[in-house]
């Protein structure tokens, strides 16, 4: 059976075009409805044609105008992903009213093997749109694109993250390299750590074989360049740190700062992933971070699956992390002894469990900590 591509009118929006954009790297299909037609239509476009793309509306503007006697307005939506918001802003530029689906929150079948093309695709967009604006409730999730200094600000910490797991990762090759011939790893961190690896000897009393030194230099030269590019980053980020005018996420990151366990990094990581946003309530903060819990009850089944490990997977890492440097420098708080108290004689599976809850009440306390200037019971500040 073929599904209809007729539309369902959307009260109050008989005189809107609804535009929906599956969005690829070699092309992007346009899929519209216009008040002048029942069905919808489909438009191919090279992939990053955003001119090719607002022509295509205005002259579908045009047409539907001369056919009404007035301008049309309209809405325009597209899934999250690679392309970021840059389209966002570039049709709210141009009189359009957009909006960021998060692709998770799209129904789709629930058959074992559903057909997946952009034509669907584009159908299925174009419908959650127009039921979204008829006013059905949870029909999709909105994303809410951040300012482009928010945007912005965030890279620094972004790159930091990927330079220390690039630096980590260049470690454990060379140590795993040297371990071949059992032989000592040192400080590959060191400048001067290949002159004192020309003077170590395996097993054998051997210099190690050329084509393995030769290789573990290029590693070793890798490793020297991402320090220096982290060094250079940490020096930018300190520079940065107190500019003659502070901007609110300067000065959440401050004050986030004179509590013990929370570093510069650390809290530049917080304030630009997670704190940079207004949050209305605390069910709100802990579903940005995949930290609610997601249970599955359907007649006698009641099971918990675990979070949802939804939203920003950066800050649930961290709000993790954090969690067990609480423990370590906030010992004395009423949280970290919650923590205690529910994890006496417990096995390592419910202390998991518990961590993961510590983090949930964690970052909601910091939350309020910034919102409200309200400290964590017993938190203990720095001197």
């Amino acid at each position: 059976m073929q599904a209809s591509t007729k539309v369902t009118p959307t009260a109050g929006d008989c005189d809107t075009i609804f535009v929906a954009i599956e969005l690829s790297q070699k092309t992007w299909l346009v899929t519209l409805h216009s008040p002048d037609r029942e069905r919808m239509s489909r438009h191919k476009l090279e992939g990053g044609d955003h001119a090719g793309l607002l022509v295509l509306i205005e002259r579908i503007r045009a047409k539907v105008a001369g056919k009404l006697g007035s301008a049309p307005r309209v809405v325009s939506c597209y899934e999250a992903g690679y392309d970021g918001f840059w389209l966002h802003r570039l049709l709210e530029a141009a009189g359009i009213l957009n909006f960021v689906f998060d692709p998770a929150s799209i129904a789709v079948e629930q058959r074992s093997r559903r057909a997946k093309t952009d034509r669907i695709d584009g159908e299925l967009l174009l419908r959650t749109l127009m039921a979204y604006l008829r006013g059905e409730p949870r029909v999709v999730r909105i994303v809410r694109v951040p300012r482009v200094e928010a945007e912005d600000a965030r890279r620094a910490s972004r790159e930091r993250d990927r330079l220390v797991t690039e630096q980590t990762a260049h470690t454990n090759r060379i140590k795993a390299l040297l371990r071949l011939l059992g032989m000592a790893v040192g400080n590959p961190r060191r400048r001067d750590w290949l002159a004192w690896l020309k003077r170590q000897r395996d097993w054998q009393g051997e210099t190690l074989p050329p084509h393995l030194l030769a290789e573990i230099k290029r590693e070793q030269a890798r490793l020297m360049l991402v320090r220096e590019q982290l060094a250079a980053l940490e020096q930018t980020q300190a520079a940065e740190a107190s500019p003659a005018v502070p901007t609110p996420m300067v000065e959440r990151r401050d004050q986030l700062q004179r509590l013990k366990a929370l570093g510069p990094a650390f809290t530049a990581t917080l304030v630009n992933e997670l704190f940079y946003k207004d949050f209305r309530n605390r069910r709100e903060v802990a579903s940005y971070c995949g930290l609610t819990p997601s249970p599955w009850r359907s007649g006698g089944i009641d099971r918990e699956q675990g979070i949802s490990k939804a939203g920003n997977r950066r800050a649930r890492h961290k709000a993790i992390e954090l969690a067990w440097l609480w423990l370590r420098h906030q010992g004395d708080s009423a949280l970290s002894r919650w923590f205690r108290s529910r994890t006496a004689n417990a096995g390592k599976r419910a202390k998991r469990v518990a961590i993961v809850a510590l983090a949930r009440k964690l970052i909601v306390a910091l939350w309020r900590y910034l919102t409200t200037g309200l400290v964590p019971e017993q938190a203990t500040m720095k001197a």
